[in-house]
């Protein structure tokens, strides 16, 4: 009768593991960068953040197809929310994270009603127009958002009420490194799922999935309303770690940025999403800080490589050198 159980417990102990494979080579990088760059922290800081934006969009788009260059609503939502709820109603930073999930969730769900039914072309520029008019309706509701000049004075309290967030910024890298490695897991999870499998189905073949009896649209909004909801935690993330929330969270040069980042690495793997992030971030960083105005032809180069001799990505790099290799022996 034990049998059975025991015959499965070896399998469950290897999902549950591969499970927690990329948080845990996460928080092992974040621990040598912690340990390497002590006083570059708030720059790791903004990478977890943009990994955590990136590992949002590659659900959507590596995982189910969905090509958008709105994503930067969602995010753009969660920002505001977090630092509007950090202003008057609680400092909290967990209960700030929790709003800015909804925030962006129903955003993704209002918009995604509308986006999900069309493609191509439409789908994106309809995107972008969302994105252009929650920018418009940011700068002018002053009152609330303060405009141009953004929402300043963003404050947060003790982490856990026990860890305040010092000048150095040790405690919000830490806590956004933690915050990473629940959203990989989650990810993994719901990537494993039979849901995960029907969204590949449909990044796959949409009319087939239709034909077998898969409710594609609500597959999809499903998918879009949890990306949406894991890029208002990087907004609301980003809202309290800076302390400042201006119109720029809905730039359309936010979602380009993270469309790039992702095909550097390589859609519709995690890996792909956090190598790519943090090619795009270190490349900018120094590229940027050699010649502040010419520093995308260094991105646009790099992408032109990727694009013509890695389509998937750098993290399909390792297998196209063993082919190399093969050949040449």
């Amino acid at each position: 009768m034990t049998a059975p159980v025991l015959s499965t417990s070896p399998r469950r102990v290897t999902i549950a593991l591969s499970l927690l494979i990329p948080s845990t080579c996460v928080v092992i990088g974040a621990t040598l960068a912690f340990l390497i760059f002590p006083y570059d922290l708030s720059f790791l800081t903004r990478i977890v953040i943009m990994m955590i934006f990136v590992v949002s969009f590659d659900l959507i788009l590596g995982q189910a197809g969905i090509a958008t260059l709105g994503h930067a609503a969602m995010y753009g939502c969660g920002a505001y929310a977090a630092g509007l709820v950090s202003l008057h109603l609680s400092p909290d930073p967990l209960f700030g994270l929790l709003v800015g999930a909804v925030a962006g969730a129903v955003m993704a769900w209002i918009s995604g009603l509308v986006l999900l039914r069309t493609h191509g072309i439409t789908l994106l520029m309809i995107s972008i127009a969302v994105t252009m008019v929650l920018q418009e309706i940011a700068s002018q509701a002053r009152w609330l958002t303060g405009g141009a000049d953004g929402l300043a004075g963003i404050t947060v309290g003790p982490l856990l009420g026990l860890f305040e967030f010092d000048f150095i910024g040790q405690v919000a890298f830490i806590y956004s490194v933690c915050v990473l490695a629940f959203v990989l897991v989650l990810c993994q999870v719901l990537i494993g799922s039979p849901f995960g499998l029907a969204l590949r189905g449909i990044e796959g073949s949409a009319s087939r999935m239709r034909a077998i009896g898969t409710p594609v649209y609500r597959r999809k909004v499903t998918v879009y309303v949890i990306a949406g909801a894991i890029a208002g935690i990087a907004g609301a993330l980003a809202a309290q770690v800076t302390g400042l929330v201006g119109i720029e969270v809905f730039n359309f040069s936010l979602s380009a940025d993270v469309m790039v980042m992702l095909i550097l690495g390589g859609a519709g793997r995690l890996y792909g999403a956090l190598i790519g992030t943090l090619l795009f971030m270190v490349v900018h960083h120094v590229a940027a800080s050699i010649d502040p105005l010419n520093w995308l032809f260094v991105i646009g180069f790099m992408l032109l490589i990727v694009v013509f001799v890695l389509p998937k990505g750098l993290l399909a790099l390792p297998g196209h050198l063993a082919r190399l290799l093969r050949r040449t022996s």
